[in-house]
């Protein structure tokens, strides 16, 4: 998006690294300074299709073409109204109609075509389904709060489990720190010598790395969609074996059986022996990648012709 610039002021990227191109929902872009010039009076309207335009309908442009900004934004505020699932449907034959009914919509409105009419279509829907779009919005609702509740358990249990593992960690190092205290004042103070010490000391840290070893392993990290939500795995979430497909029997090529109705076909050696090819195209070096032979289609054009010779010597006698 570097080589992108603004169509009023035309600042590039390049030149403003801080430039931010907005869009709203007519689809075309303009910079944050332009869209604050544009809003002075109260009211503005875009400098390329003079469509009437709000300053709270500006976003960032996050895509680097703004038709997909636009398209985006009407499919939002379509699938607000056309929430319709399957099973809202009595055969999977209307539920498809239904899709392809929006996706013509979301069609006419992001290429301009019969704006009108298919605002009026939209309106017709919303007045004849009302009850069902709210029921569908309030089940929406519904679900997405038992979405962020099972989110913020689990993100809960994942900070209670790295707490945990880094109250461990504390706690080895404490350890190490006073096994090398130990190793220390007892060679300074003690008697003994100082090899045996040092081994002792060496089986003590080999001990301690055994329990490190023990030690449970980190909780892995969310994965984040595009989105923006977080799906991880805990020990309380785990997901379903995937199902294991039968396999059929090994498919066995046979060599299928031809009945010819005429004089078989020289094969490819006699074909080259005796000088058929001089008056056939030879494959170029694509054609042979692709594992084309001159010889096969020498071959089939003989075969064709003594099947052709041997049906006019039936007819004629």
């Amino acid at each position: 998006m570097d080589d992108q610039a603004c169509p009023r002021c035309k600042t590039t990227k390049y030149r403003n690294p801080s430039l931010k191109l907005m869009v709203n929902v007519c689809g075309h872009t303009l910079c944050e300074s332009c869209v604050d010039l544009l809003f002075l009076k109260g009211s503005g309207s875009c400098p390329q299709c003079n469509v009437a335009l709000r300053r709270n309908n500006f976003r960032i442009q996050l895509f680097e073409d703004p038709m997909v900004e636009k398209e985006v934004d009407i499919r939002k505020r379509i699938l607000r109204d056309y929430n319709k699932k399957e099973d809202d449907f009595n055969s999977l034959q209307e539920y498809n109609d239904y899709l392809e009914e929006i996706e013509t919509i979301i069609y006419n409105l992001c290429n301009n075509i019969d704006i009108i009419g298919t605002n009026k279509r939209i309106e017709q829907y919303k007045k004849d389904n009302r009850e069902v779009i709210q029921r569908n919005r309030t089940r929406m609702g519904r679900e997405e709060i038992e979405l962020e509740e099972m989110l913020e358990l689990e993100k809960t249990q994942e900070e209670l489990r790295r707490q945990e593992l880094l109250n461990l960690e504390a706690e080895q190092k404490k350890k190490k720190a006073r096994e090398k205290e130990a190793l220390i004042d007892e060679l300074m103070c003690s008697g003994k010598d100082a090899n045996a010490i040092v081994n002792e000391f060496a089986v003590k840290v080999e001990k301690l790395r055994e329990e490190e070893k023990q030690l449970p392993p980190p909780p892995k990290p969310a994965t984040q969609f595009s989105s923006g939500i977080k799906f991880g795995r805990s020990a309380d979430h785990q997901f379903l074996p995937v199902p294991k497909v039968e396999e059929g029997p090994v498919y066995i090529h046979e060599r299928p059986v031809l009945y010819m109705e005429g004089p078989a076909a020289p094969p490819v050696q006699e074909i080259e022996s005796r000088g058929y090819m001089a008056h056939v195209r030879g494959e170029n070096l694509t054609e042979r990648a692709g594992g084309y032979r001159a010889t096969y289609a020498c071959q089939r054009a003989l075969l064709e012709a003594m099947q052709g010779l041997f049906h006019g010597a039936a007819v004629a006698n």
